[in-house]
């Protein structure tokens, strides 16, 4: 590949002889010419701008000069040897193009024989020329390195050099670190690395990483890599492909707020929050469709209907979302869909909520007495699409920080729940979020009767 980078500043290039794409000129990987852009001027003072027609503050690049000094760069013929094929490409830095992207540096890389890249400065290059060149069968590529303005485009210029110079084969030594690096194939950002010494100023180097088990090093490696591009790059993100992902990589990334519905193409970003008013309607629907998945097959359709009716219509779900007692929170994406819901009953100061519908007002989760309310769990559903995600666990979390704010006053707040002894799903699920069996119960829908396993746990985590 060849670039050729037109500047009043060709000077400035000295530093593309040194490091690897130094040592990729000298092994003839790719080739790197400077031109003097006053070259191209015929007046004494090799002047290369001109006041802004129309008025307005700086100066802006001349169209003529370009044109006659552009005309001879891409007239030239490529050294002998050098390849033929691939495009030419027009480059200019701008604080008004995209972004420079790794995968504009990958498509590049791969497509273009030569880049020509166009320096300007002051108020930048007159609109004309690259509307000239676009006109003429050159492919133009107008990019920015980020929000904001340098001088000129000679610091962009070595940075698309080194970016897409880098790509290709024989410049970099080793083509792995290429995949794993940040904004690599896998679309995220790069984990944290370390070396010897292994202890440093009171920091040690993660034990993990000493183990010798590879699996779980590749494992460690990618959970901190979607941790630091969800805490700097949400965005990212939201673009990988889930087609790749694991259960385990789905769990993790439900743990940071991406969840990976069922035929999602992209994570979604979902979001825990107090339920309210003008949720009554999609919260009454959700509340209808999931509730009679966690039913016993003995339950008919009548006494389902009727607990829907007595319980979790709009006008139910509406009285708990305005009264002091009752907690709802939803499971949102950022449209404002829901996709999961928790229901919580709060008692007034350290008191027992459900007490007649058989809670443990007495039990003891791992020898941790109980010092403040016991609250209950009435209803905790997550939509089918969501299941097995890791969203039941996004969902839960929240709940109990939200909880935790409601009873911050007190020592050892619990929380407990029923749920039917025959819903192997849902009691493995409980257990998996930390709560254990402390009891039974007979609970009524509708009708009929049904046999409750009843679970409690400490609310704050030990």
């Amino acid at each position: 590949m060849r670039f050729d980078i037109l500047s009043v500043f060709p000077e400035f290039f000295s530093v593309l002889d040194v490091s690897l794409v130094g040592k990729a000129q000298a092994h003839g990987v790719l080739t790197i010419t400077t031109h003097d852009l006053r070259d191209w001027t015929d007046d004494p003072h090799r002047s290369v701008d001109d006041t802004p027609v129309g008025g307005g503050a700086g100066m802006v690049m001349r169209a003529d000069v370009w044109g006659r000094a552009l005309d001879d760069v891409l007239r030239s013929p490529l050294p002998s040897g050098e390849p033929s094929s691939g495009e030419t490409v027009l480059a200019i830095p701008t604080p008004a193009g995209i972004p420079l992207t790794q995968r504009a540096c990958e498509d590049l890389a791969s497509s273009a024989a030569r880049i020509v890249i166009a320096c300007g400065r002051y108020e930048g290059i007159d609109a004309r020329v690259v509307e000239y060149y676009a006109a003429h069968n050159v492919r133009t590529f107008e990019y920015s390195l980020g929000d904001y303005v340098l001088n000129g485009g000679e610091i962009a210029a070595v940075a698309l050099v080194e970016a897409v110079g880098r790509l290709l084969p024989g410049v970099v030594g080793n083509p792995e670190s290429l995949v794993e690096e940040s904004h690599g194939a896998a679309g995220l950002l790069e984990y944290p690395v370390f070396t010897r010494p292994i202890e440093w100023r009171g920091y040690r180097v993660p034990d993990v990483l000493l183990s010798g088990n590879h699996r779980e090093v590749a494992r460690w490696r990618r959970y901190r890599a979607y941790e630091r591009t969800a805490q700097r790059r949400p965005d990212m993100l939201e673009r990988i492909d889930t087609v790749a992902l694991t259960k385990r990589d789905k769990r993790k990334l439900a743990e940071l707020g991406y969840l990976v519905p069922q035929g999602a193409a992209h994570p979604l970003r979902m979001d825990v929050r107090e339920a309210r008013l003008d949720d009554v309607a999609e919260l009454a629907a959700l509340a209808a469709r999931t509730f009679p998945d966690a039913a016993p097959p003995h339950l008919t359709a009548q006494s389902v209907d009727m607990f829907i009716e007595e319980f979790l219509s709009a006008s139910c779900i509406a009285h708990y979302i305005e009264a002091d007692e009752w907690l709802v929170m939803v499971l949102s994406d950022r449209c404002g869909h829901l996709a999961g819901y928790s229901l919580c009953l709060i008692p007034a100061g350290d008191g027992v909520a459900g007490s007649d519908d058989g809670a443990p007002a007495a039990a003891v989760v791992g020898g941790r007495a109980r010092r403040g309310p016991l609250i209950e769990l009435s209803k905790f559903y997550v939509d089918r699409d969501y299941r097995g995600i890791g969203a039941a666990a996004y969902l839960f979390e929240g709940t109990r920080t939200a909880l935790l704010r409601r009873s911050a006053q007190y020592e050892e707040p619990y929380l407990w729940l029923g749920t039917n002894h025959e819903n192997t799903r849902a009691r493995h699920a409980y257990r998996k979020l930390g709560f254990s069996e402390v009891g039974t119960r007979v609970f009524r829908v509708g009708d009929q009767d049904n046999s409750d396993v009843v679970y409690a746990m400490p609310l704050r985590v030990a």
